[in-house]
């Protein structure tokens, strides 16, 4: 295997992971409330459905989107034969899946860094929180901009933009109802079925944000379908360790975040004809990760320091 596929293959895995965090939480919050049998049917079962029905056919879903004069078999079919003809239906198409995909990614950004609750890493950050009304209307304005910039190139293009609006405020509906909705999850008295389902749903909903933001990595279905499997292997893993060993990391969902926000930037670029190198995304991930990773180790041992003087 050659370095820039497992450049590729770590950046989407990584991607996958700290896209899914607030997934891993949720996850084992709830699952604490269940007795053990279908804690391990969730994870055993769950696992499966996440990695080879969600993860597996959404990619092969949004390809075909892109793609509509070709069947979803057709998709399938040539995107594993590796055909010079899947190679241009791809290329014909990336502008669309980069536009579609990075304005969801960015919106999902600044929903973050407007309207959610944090631990704030930089003083501005708490100052934006603040004046969070004011998303919906730079929501509004970056939508009315980047349909304008599409028009004048291609109006496909401009459906595209609209498409990636539209599924982020979808899924940031059913995220912002399942915060609500996990209190009632949190009663023992609940049935365990139940609860199962309503985690697979949310799930599927959280894996959305991996799978569109994989697109910024690569365009081949395949890696896409291996990276994010191995990531979703890995918060599965964070799931059962439960949520001790993710609150040691203050800053993590920053990281998350930012990094979520610059793979968004980068793809609606790259849509309207501007090129990186493939490392260009996983570095900046990781660099982003690192420094936020730094910032949780430093708070967490000023935070014991404090405590021993206390």
């Amino acid at each position: 295997m050659s370095g820039n596929l497992i450049i590729t293959i770590i950046g989407l895995a990584l991607f996958e992971i700290i896209s899914s965090v607030d997934n891993a939480v949720v996850n084992a919050n709830i699952l604490k409330t269940m007795p053990e049998k279908y804690r391990k049917i969730f994870l055993f079962w769950g696992l499966l459905f996440a990695v080879f029905v969600v993860r597996g056919l959404l990619p092969f879903i949004i390809v075909w989107m892109a793609n509509p004069s070709l069947g979803i078999g057709q998709v399938i079919g040539y995107a594993f034969s590796g055909s010079q003809e899947m190679n241009a239906y791809l290329e014909h198409s990336k502008p669309l899946l980069l536009l579609g995909g990075g304005i969801y990614l960015f919106f999902v950004f600044l929903s973050w860094l407007f309207l959610e609750e944090k631990k704030y890493a930089f003083l501005v950050e708490g100052f934006i929180h603040r004046q969070g009304v004011w998303f919906y209307a730079l929501a509004s304005i970056i939508t009315t901009t980047v349909v304008y910039l599409s028009l004048q190139q291609n109006p496909i293009l401009a459906l595209a933009a609209t498409i990636g609006v539209s599924a982020f405020f979808i899924t940031d509906g059913f995220k912002k109802n399942a915060e609500e909705k996990e209190q009632q999850l949190l009663n023992p008295a609940m049935a365990a079925w139940s609860k199962i389902l309503y985690l697979e749903i949310l799930d599927a909903s959280f894996s959305i944000d991996g799978v569109i933001g994989a697109f910024a990595f690569t365009v081949s279905v395949p890696l896409i379908i291996l990276g994010n499997g191995l990531g979703a292997v890995v918060v599965r893993e964070l799931t059962v360790r439960g949520i001790d060993l993710i609150a040691k990391f203050a800053y993590l969902k920053n990281g998350a975040m930012y990094a979520i926000g610059v793979l968004g930037s980068i793809m609606i670029m790259e849509s309207f004809g501007q090129e990186f190198p493939f490392w260009l995304a996983p570095l900046a991930m990781v660099v982003l990760l690192g420094f936020f990773l730094y910032l949780s180790i430093h708070s967490a041992k000023q935070g014991k320091k404090y405590l021993k003087l206390t």
